[in-house]
């Protein structure tokens, strides 16, 4: 598994919006954009096509996504109101990928760069 795939960064994703639920903070914008301590190095097509397949599939709720000319994937434009659904939380806590996710990111000391 590395660093870049589909369900490493998935899992950051849900276990940093889990951590402001839990904690009772805002979202930090900047910690869910491409570059970001989060996500690092991750290219704008490959991540407005993860946020965009999480929300499809329930995973998230609360982003706005904008059809820009040249992609394929709706464009996400707002992600303050970012939020992850209850049965992802599930999802984050019981899930094969999930917990492989979490495996390959703790020996990379990665787990949770936010906190």
């Amino acid at each position: 598994m590395a660093r870049d795939d589909y369900h490493v960064i998935v899992y950051q994703i849900l276990a940093y919006l889990y951590q402001c639920l839990k904690n009772g903070n805002p979202v930090d914008v900047s910690m869910l954009e491409p570059g970001s301590i989060l996500l690092k190095q991750l290219n704008e097509h490959y991540w407005a096509y993860i946020i965009y397949n999480m929300s499809e599939t329930g995973f998230i709720d609360g982003v706005a996504f904008a059809r820009l000319d040249g992609m394929r994937t709706p464009h996400p434009v707002n992600l303050k109101d970012c939020i992850i659904t209850p049965h992802e939380i599930e999802y984050l806590c019981d899930n094969s990928f999930m917990e492989k996710a979490k495996a390959f990111l703790k020996d990379m000391k990665e787990i949770t760069p936010f906190i």
